[in-house]
Formats: structure tokens, sequence, C-alpha cells
């Protein structure tokens, strides 16, 4: 650990020298050549960034900058990770005048959804990279340009969900946002009441022998409420030349759900599982920029995160009891500094580094009849250090090609203490190499090279249940970050003004997989459990309908082939990733309607496939029928937005088939088979938005 500190300080070091080095904005956002009405025509120049406008979004009168971003054609947002420990990958592919969201708590799409459309510029969809853009390792990232004028929206927002038994779930929502230039102030408070998920829904549970005898039928009831409030604060403003962002996050969650086993036939006895959990979770970050010169700036952020939540899972069968109960608290400092510079038009360079500590402390216990079972890692404290230093180099030497360099250096030190202590230090490159070629208007090829390196889990360092099964997982210390080495390669076509085709192909190799092994006391545990591969095939279409004689509309459609492979630690035997699918699809209409006033559509994920879990003595299938929503939206006046959703329209079927085992797999047979359907009921949700 202490090693882990010292390299982190160097980091900072290296970061200082730079930023005190040289002087001088970032650069603007990229404008490309051509009518900027036109996005075809800004391809045509070959150019890499195509703009939108808003008279581009007008036949869909989009109320908010989300809206927007929704109808890029080929492109697909990313919220990010707010679970990544650090900032880069945590904020997702999105700009705000060419800068990333400042907050991890406050979603992209929530910053998003806060911007009206009345005050976005226009959009620049970047491919491939951009002299000036922090692309931040994604191919495709969208840059929103705010209006300079003053814009000034209050929202009000209430929903409520419908379910077939009569429940009800209102929600509750309300914003205010003012911007002028670069000054900028934004609230806004939400709130869901009693509401729900696909985990309210009645199914079986039927086990077979393993010749394939009915032995065990069981009805299962399940039931689960949530409820949550949550509110957000940002102010802007100029300070010592350059302007300070600082943005709040202050939100609570709780949940309850509960499960009813029913023995109809067969042995076994009836059980009545219940689990209860509260988070609280606050965030406060504040960002700095300062244009040095018309060619470089500087960026400085600093972020506080802390979150407290307490669980309790109760299982009841028989008259006995057991119980698992855990509390934890959990915090993120992290502070980053980025200088960018333009040396001229086709270069640009940004070098900077970041330091971030977490920590998570948690507690959890385990008893049988007010008995208490040891556990693995029940009580520890994780304490994480982490330094890394990055710098990447964008070169465009003509319209048609461009070209990024980079590499970051990431310095960790884990320290764990409480039942299990020890501490670990790793020091991992992390080169990117991307090119991308525009040859032809329309046309546009990608490969990227990358190293990638993953993050633990805090939460697989110490124990957890799964209760809806009965099983309880221990906490493994000795844990080490996947590290992927991956090639890629797209290619893409757009035509019919938003029409776009691409086809992308992957192929990675992976060491240290992570995976579920064997811990003492038999107990299963994350770990790590060899060497494997993988490789995807995607291909994705938009498809106006216009020329097909569907006016306003559009299709999108995804199918995604991949295939995994790594040794299997107990039977030696080639098989998937644990969760692996080997296929999945996606196919989403929809079409506005008297010029806006009206749309509608649908979205249909079309793969059962969810892939398997491996355990040391079970093997589980994952099963869920293709998902199916579908909404309608009316827009009577521009200050009024009416909309209804109906969801799990097919009545879906979820659930799994467990193979279990006498004992060990690899050398025990299969002592049953348990097959678990589950079927949420379908709901509506009557949602309105009043603008002032």
């Amino acid at each position: 650990m202490h090693k882990a500190i010292r390299l982190a300080s160097a980091a900072l070091g290296v970061l200082a020298t730079p930023a005190l080095a040289q002087t001088g904005s970032v650069a603007q956002a990229p404008v490309a050549t051509g009518p900027v009405s036109d996005a075809l025509e800004i391809d045509a120049a070959r150019q890499g960034v195509l703009i939108f406008e808003p008279a581009f979004f007008a036949d869909q009168r989009p109320n908010t900058a989300l809206d927007m971003i929704n109808r890029l054609p080929g492109f697909s947002l990313s919220t990010g990770d707010s679970s990544t420990r650090g900032l880069a990958g945590a904020t997702g592919n999105v700009l705000i005048n060419g800068q990333r969201p400042s907050s991890k708590s406050d979603s992209v799409d929530d910053v998003l959804r806060r911007i009206p459309a009345a005050g976005v510029e226009r959009v620049e969809l970047i491919r491939g990279g951009a002299p000036g853009i922090d692309m931040q390792g994604a191919a495709v990232v969208a840059n929103v340009v705010l209006v300079r004028t003053v814009t000034v929206e209050r929202v009000i927002e209430g929903g409520l969900y419908a379910y077939p038994d009569g429940y009800l779930g209102p929600t509750l929502g309300a914003s205010y946002s003012r911007r002028e230039g670069d000054d900028q102030i934004e609230g806004a408070i939400s709130a869901t009441i009693n509401d729900r998920t696909d985990g309210t829904a009645t199914g079986f549970r039927r086990r077979y022998s393993p010749t394939g005898a009915l032995i065990q039928n069981a009805d299962l009831d399940l039931w689960d409420e949530y409820r949550n409030v949550r509110a957000t604060g940002v102010i802007q403003r100029g300070l010592a030349g350059g302007r300070l962002r600082i943005n709040g996050v202050l939100g609570w969650f709780g949940n309850d759900n509960t499960q009813d086993l029913l023995i109809r036939t067969g042995p076994g006895t009836d059980n009545f599982n219940r689990e209860t959990s509260e988070e609280i979770e606050g965030e406060l970050g504040l960002t700095w920029t300062r244009d040095l010169d018309t060619r470089s700036a500087f960026e400085l952020t600093a972020l506080q995160r802390w979150g407290e939540e307490d669980y309790r899972g109760d299982t009841l069968s028989a008259g006995e009891e057991s119980v698992f109960s855990s509390s934890s608290t959990s915090g993120e400092s992290i502070v980053r500094g980025v200088l960018r510079h333009r040396p001229s038009d086709p270069w640009a360079i940004e070098t900077g580094g970041e330091v971030a500590y977490n920590a998570l402390d948690s507690t959890n216990a385990y008893e049988e009849n007010g008995v208490a079972v040891p556990l693995p890692s029940a009580s520890v404290k994780v304490e994480e250090l982490r330094g890394e230093i990055f710098g990447q180099t964008t070169w465009r030497p003509d319209p048609t090609l461009t070209l990024e360099f980079g590499i970051r250096v990431e310095v960790s030190g884990i320290s764990q203490s409480g039942d299990s202590d020890r501490s670990k230090s790793f020091v991992y490159p992390k080169p990117r190499v991307q090119a991308t070629w525009t040859p032809w208007a329309g046309h546009q090829f990608r490969v990227r090279a990358e190293r990638e390196v993953g993050q633990l889990d805090f939460d697989d360092f110490v124990a957890s249940t799964d209760i809806e099964v009965g099983q309880v997982e221990g906490g493994n210390p000795d844990l080490e970050p996947d590290k992927t080495t991956l090639i890629e390669a797209l290619y893409e076509r757009r035509f019919w003004d938003e029409g776009v085709v691409d086809a992308t192909v992957q192929h990675a190799r992976v060491e240290d997989v992570v995976d579920l092994i064997p811990l003492a006391g038999g107990f299963d545990g994350v770990g790590n459990i060899g060497d494997g591969s993988f490789s995807t095939l995607r291909l994705r279409l938009t498809l106006p309908l216009d020329r097909l004689g569907l006016s306003g509309a559009r299709l999108f459609g995804r199918t995604t082939w991949a295939r995994s492979e790594v040794t299997d630690p107990l039977t030696g035997d080639k098989r998937r990733f644990d969760g692996d699918q080997a296929f999945g699809c996606e196919l989403n209409f929809n079409q506005d309607l008297a010029g806006g006033k009206w749309s509608w559509g649908f979205e249909h994920g079309c793969n059962v496939d969810k892939g398997r879990a491996f355990r040391v003595r079970e093997v589980r299938a994952f099963h869920e029928e293709p998902i199916m929503e579908a909404f309608v939206q009316w827009k009577p006046s521009d200050d009024l937005t009416l909309r209804l959703d109906v969801g799990n329209v097919t009545d879906r079927d979820q659930g799994y088939d467990r193979f279990i085992y006498a004992g060990p797999r690899d050398v025990s047979p299969v002592a049953f088979t348990e097959t678990r359907r589950t079927n949420a009921s379908r709901w509506v949700y009557l949602q309105a938005r009043k603008t002032f």
C-alpha cells in the first residue's frame, strides 16, 4: 500500500509539470466545412464530424436535448458506468460544449433531460475522433453545443404506473434551469412512490430426477416494491479567469421484495423469503476550466462521493429461520487534471493525471435458527488508492484520415483489513491506437487496438447472498483484475439522409478471467480462472421509411453474435464465459405524425438465450423471453406533452434451469434439475410534462 501511495504521488508530480510549463483554449468544438444544415453534404467533404442543427429535428418537436440525442442516426447513447472507480469511462459518450459532465451520480441522460431543446444550437456527431475532443476510448461521441443567449425553463412532470391488480405507483418531478453564456444554474427533484419491477410475478418451480421424472412441483408468488427520492443542483460561474462548475446530488432508495414458495406435489417444505434494503448516496463535485491561450486550456476536477447501505434477507421454512444481514459504507475521493493543447489545426495533444481513493467498509452476518455461521471474509474494509497518468495525440493529416495514439498507466494499491489482512499493488499500462478513414462520401472505416484492464468489484471481497435460491457466497481476498487485448474493425455506410448501416468485428484475448471458484468451507466465491478469448460480430441498421411510403417513420435493428472460450476450473473443459450470450438482437420502430404532434412506436428484444453461470455444484442456464414495449405520445401544445407507455406487452416468461450436482460437478453426477419460470404482469405508465 505504501508503494502505491508513493507511485500515486509521483503521478501527480508528472501531471503538475506540463501544466505549469506550458501556457495557452481548448480547441473549440470541431466545425466541419460545408453547409451546417445538411449532414450528408458535410460528410461529402470527407469530414469525420457530422453537424445536426435544430431544423434536422423539427419534425420530431423534441422537448429536451435527450430527445435530440436519441434521434441521431447511427448513434447509441451510453450513459457510462457510475460504479467505475475514477472518472475515466464513467460519464458516457456525450459532451456538453466539448466537455464531459463532471458528475458520476448525475447520469448523462438526466443532464440532457434538463437541457431544453430550444437551448441547443447544434449537435455534432464525432466519429472516430477529432482534434481537440476527448473521446475517452469511445469510437463515436455526440457533442451538444448550447446557445449563448438566455434560456430559462421550468418543468413539472407527473406519472402513474398502473397494474392489472389495481396497484398504482405515482411518480413526481420538477426542475428549473437558467443559462446565459457560460453562466448556469439548475435544480431538480424527483420521487417514485411504491413502484414495482418485474420482481412482482407468479410462476412455478419444478424439480426433476436425472431420468426426467417430476419429483416436486411448487408455485411461486413474487412481490416487490421500491421507492426513491433524488435531488440535484448545479451552478456555474466565472472564477479566476475561468469557469467553475459545482454540482451536488443527494438521493435515497428503498426496496422490499418477498418470495412465497408453496409445494403442491412431491417432498419438501414451503418457504418464505423476504429482503429489505435502504441506501443513501451523496456527491459533491467541482470542475474548474480555464483557457491558457487561444490553443491551450487546463481543467481541474475534484469529486467526493459517499454512500451507506443496509440489507437484511430472511428465509423461513418448516419452522426454521436463516438470516443474512449486511451493513456497509462506501466513499470515493477523486482529483483529476487535464491539459489540452492544439499546436496546429490538424494536431491535438492531451495529457494529465488522476488520483482516486476508494473505500468499502462492510459487515455481514449469517445465522441459522439463531446460531451464527462463520463466513469467509464476513467483515472487511477494502481500500484502494489509484493513480493514473495519461497522454494522447490526435492527428488529422487530411480530411479523410484521423489517427489517435494514447496511453494510460494505472498504478493502484488495494488493502484489506478485518477478517482478511493483506494488500496488493498493480501497475498496468493501457495503450490505445485508432485510425478512422473516410475515403468516399457516406463511407467510413475504423480500426482500433487497445489494452483494457478491468476493475475489481469491492463487493466480491466480502460475503454475499442469493436468497432466491438460498445460497450464500464467501468473499475472496485473492482477486486480480482481468486484462484484455482487443482488436476491433468497423465499416459504416450512410444513405438516404438518415439511413446508417454498420458492421463491427472484435477479437480479444483475456488474461485472468473473473468467474466463480470454490472457497474454503464449501462456499462459492468470485475468483480468477485463467485466460480466455472472445469474438463478436455486430450488425446495426437505421432505416428511414419515408421512401418506402411511411412518412416520418424509422426502423432500427441490431444483431450480435458472440463466441467466447475459457477453461472450466473444475472440469478442465472448454466453455463460454459466465453469462455470455451467443446471440442477441433488438428491433425498434417509431413514427412521427402531424409534424411531431403525434408519435408512436415499439421496441422488441428478440433474443432468448441469456447465457449460463457455472458454480462448483451447479450450472445455471438463464431464460428470458423477448421483451416488447410500446408507446404513443401527444403534444397538444409546445409546452405540454402526454405519453402512454405499455410494458411487457407479450407477457413474457423469465427464469432459469438449474442443474444441481451431488457434489463438485467435476466428480459428481447430477442429483436433480430445477426449472423456474415466472411471469410478470403487463403495466401502463401515463405521464404528463408541462413547461413554463
